[in-house]
Parts: C-alpha cells; sequence; structure tokens
C-alpha cells in the first residue's frame, strides 16, 4: 500500500497542472494497490525498485524488457515516482541509477521511457541524466485517462 501512495501522491504533485483537478483528485491508493505485483521472478514482467529509508517508502522505480515493438532489445523504465515531501532529496536519481544498473545487468545496452507531455520537471531530470527524447510520441491510456507522452531514450554504459 505504501507504494500506491507514493504512486498516487506523486501523480497529483506533479500532474496538477497536466490533468484535471477532480481526476487527480479522485485518485486513491487502495484502488492503485491491487495492480502491483511484487513476488514475480519472471524476468520479462515488471521489477520494482524501492526507495527505503527509516522503514519508509520514499519512491520507487519499475523496469522490464521493452514493450515498443520497434526497439525490441531496449530495456524499459516504466515507472519512476518519488514522494513529493522528498523531492530534491536525490531520491529520484538514486533510483533511476539502480535502474538503469539493473537494466544492464539484465543484458540491456540502451534503454527507454515515455513522458506525459508538459511534464517539464521530468524533461529536465531526465535530460541531466543523458535521457534524450526521440522524436517520437503517442497517446496512451493510463489510469482511465488519455494523455499524450513523449519517448525518451538513453545508452546504459557503465558510469
Amino acid at each position: 500500500m505504501a507504494v500506491a501512495r507514493v504512486h498516487v501522491c506523486s501523480w497529483q504533485a506533479a500532474y496538477r497542472t497536466l490533468l484535471p483537478d477532480d481526476y487527480l483528485d479522485q485518485l486513491r491508493p487502495e484502488d492503485r494497490a491491487k495492480t502491483y505485483d511484487f513476488a514475480t521472478t519472471d524476468p520479462l514482467k515488471p521489477h520494482t525498485i524501492v526507495a527505503v529509508d527509516d522503514d519508509a517508502i520514499h519512491g520507487f522505480a519499475t523496469i522490464m524488457p521493452s514493450r515498443d515493438a520497434d526497439l525490441p532489445n531496449h530495456g524499459e523504465l516504466c515507472a519512476l515516482y518519488v514522494d513529493p515531501e522528498h523531492w530534491g532529496q536525490r531520491v529520484g536519481l538514486m533510483l533511476v541509477s539502480v535502474a538503469c544498473a539493473r537494466l544492464r545487468e539484465r543484458g540491456f545496452q540502451q534503454a527507454l521511457l515515455w513522458i506525459m507531455a508538459g511534464n517539464a520537471r521530468a524533461e529536465r531530470f531526465y535530460q541531466r541524466d543523458k535521457w534524450s527524447p526521440d522524436g517520437l510520441r503517442r497517446t496512451a491510456s493510463m489510469w482511465n485517462i488519455t494523455v499524450d507522452e513523449i519517448r525518451y531514450q538513453r545508452s546504459l554504459d557503465a558510469p
């Protein structure tokens, strides 16, 4: 449930100007918690990395093999969310670093992610971490809302 709370709180803070307030206000962690699977060992399924300090979850990152048909040999950063109370404290940087290392361990040399169009904070964060938009855009449905997204890629060269 704590991961779901971080996920919902992060959406409510990060997307406040990008999505309707009434939509964001109705999001509940208990609804989101049903969708996580932390028990799978299947390498083709999502794997979640959790940032914990003093028994509290401050953020998480989820990785898996690419779901994009045109980039079958890439790893994918499916999610990166940090509790807004911990923004600016390097939690996201640590999580993306570990996520990239885990993708390298799985044999991937390149990675992709999707950012909601207009999310300037995320764009700045990922660009500082060597991610670049590759020109592809899509419309996707997430949590029962349609959003426009921009794809980013980066090399997973060892640091």
